[in-house]
């Protein structure tokens, strides 16, 4: 759910709808980073005199730097691929005391274009990074070369080869640049290898000669091969081809490698319309357009830290909102006088949209295992000026089912998924998802689903929602839940969203390719009175 006080709930986790990753163990990258050398390594000789007049490096490309420690912060499990703290701000300050903590030295300060540079730079390299990995071991001929070369020096290759291959840079610039970082941050042989592997990879990209796989052979070799050309794991591959085929997933991959588009939803809870936000964009010079399905919502491909640095969002003007969860608002369908109970909330992105159409009647409980997420939801509903209509309650929804304190007429479980709908803004999470992760969230979604049915008023709904396009996630829950009990039944969701949204089941999806939004899931289901 999009939060407008965090990056990780705006751009990183940009209405990722649960796409929680923290229960489960994370999967290993394409590397070995469990690695014995040290991030930084110094010149030999190097002293106290040493480090003092390296404290400060006007020569190193400065976005290049931040992007070098923010992707091993990120591989490493430290950071997520975002450019923004949480009080709306561009964090360059921080960023470049990462730099000087990881590096030894800093570099000038980071201006608005370096902070583009490195969100670009960032999110492309993550996205890439099994293509790029492919290519650098290609080139230098021998995978255990990769694999034992130091993080730093791994961060600065791929740099190098996203700039090259995918941004087109002049390659003298490059080769320079990125030389350069290696040799002030690690030492002189370390430039002179990435000098050689970047200037091999300038002479195959001009000659159109790159060692890329063909796609071809049985399904497992055709797919191992996909998985490079379009930089995803093996069994995601697999398993789209499974369900979508080959000539969709690959139109699916190809959404996932694309810069992502964002929503801002206008907060008309403390009487904010579309137009006036579209005004204020305007003004901003932001290019937008309107969303097709709803009301309050402006889609932007460009200009989102312009927006924050306007303070649209710390005002509370605004939230960043994905139309594919704002439909699910809508499949809810929050009336005025609604008891409604959100069961995983935070970080309150739905929660906050629902009571937004409560016109100040009405209750919204939100619970959830996060205390510190809860904490930032209880501020942004105040900042929203809708905290009178929201309470929070700091539970695992198992519990609190138990005890049955609250029952409602419509309760939402927007449940923990693998976000496989949403990897187009979520960068690293293709990297963090396993195949096992796949069976310990479908019997956690079955327990959350129990739990949630027993908060239901006779006659009531429950909303199930994922922001995943896989149907073990979402279609086959629903019939497992519905097979358990019995008294429920599916309402269609035909009056709540568009035509083009409802399945031939009656549940709402959203699909990338189809609708140019992320992937989303939900279904409405009645209780007997």
């Amino acid at each position: 759910m999009a939060q407008v006080l965090s990056l990780t709930a705006t751009l990183c986790a940009a209405e990722t709808h649960k796409a929680s990753s923290k229960p489960l163990k994370l999967a290993k990258t394409s590397r070995e980073t469990k690695t014995k050398t040290p991030i930084y390594n110094p010149r030999k000789g190097s002293g106290s005199s040493f480090n003092k007049i390296r404290k400060q490096n006007l020569e190193v490309s400065p976005h290049r730097a931040v992007s070098a420690v923010r992707l091993m912060r990120i591989e490493l499990g430290g950071a997520f691929a975002d450019l923004l703290n949480e009080k709306g701000k561009g964090s360059g300050d921080n960023e470049m005391g990462y730099v000087e903590r990881t590096l030894g030295f800093r570099t000038r300060e980071l201006e608005d274009r370096d902070l583009r540079l490195v969100t670009d730079i960032v999110g492309g390299t993550i996205r890439w990074r099994r293509y790029l990995d492919y290519l650098i071991c290609s080139i230098c001929h021998d995978d255990s070369t990769f694999r034992h070369m130091e993080p730093l020096l791994v961060q600065i290759l791929r740099i190098g080869f996203y700039e090259i291959i995918k941004l087109d840079m002049p390659h003298y610039a490059v080769v320079d640049e990125n030389v350069r970082l290696a040799k002030v941050a690690l030492r002189p042989g370390a430039g002179n290898m990435v000098n050689g592997i970047l200037r091999k990879l300038a002479l195959l990209k001009e000659s159109n000669t790159l060692p890329l796989p063909k796609v071809e052979g049985d399904e497992r070799a055709q797919a191992r091969a996909l998985a490079i050309l379009h930089s995803h794991p093996v069994w995601m591959v697999r398993r789209w081809t499974k369900y979508i085929g080959q000539e969709e997933a690959i139109k699916l991959m190809t959404w996932n490698n694309s810069d992502p588009s964002f929503s801002l939803r206008a907060n008309s809870a403390k009487g904010v319309s579309r137009a006036d936000l579209v005004m204020q964009l305007n003004s901003l010079k932001v290019p937008h357009e309107l969303s097709l399905h709803l009301d309050d919502f402006v889609r932007i491909q460009t200009g989102m830290q312009i927006v924050i640095q306007a303070g649209l969002l710390k005002e509370g003007l605004c939230s960043v909102q994905d139309e594919s969860a704002g439909m699910v608002v809508s499949v809810v369908n929050p009336q005025p006088g609604d008891r409604i109970i959100d069961c995983c909330a935070a970080p309150g992105g739905k929660t906050l949209y629902i009571a937004s159409q409560l016109s100040g009647q009405g209750m919204v409980s939100a619970i959830d295992i996060n205390k510190g997420r809860l904490r930032i939801l209880k501020e942004t509903a105040k900042l929203h000026q809708v905290d009178g209509v929201i309470t929070t309650i700091h539970s695992d929804l198992r519990i609190v089912a138990e005890k049955n304190p609250v029952k409602g007429d419509k309760v939402l479980l927007d449940a923990p998924c693998s976000g496989l709908g949403v990897l187009s803004k979520r960068a690293d999470l293709r990297w963090n998802r396993k195949l096992e992760d796949m069976e310990q969230l479908k019997n956690l979604q079955d327990e959350l689903l129990d739990a949630a049915s027993i908060l239901v008023n006779p006659g009531g709904v429950l909303i199930y929602s994922t922001c995943s396009i896989d149907p073990e996630e979402n279609e086959e829950r629903v019939a497992s839940f519905l097979l358990r009990h019995p008294e429920f039944s599916v309402d269609p969701v035909d009056r709540y969203v568009p035509p083009d949204f409802v399945t031939e089941h009656g549940f709402y999806s959203s699909n990338p390719v189809k609708h140019v939004l992320d992937g989303a899931f939900a279904a409405r289901l009645v209780r007997a009175s």
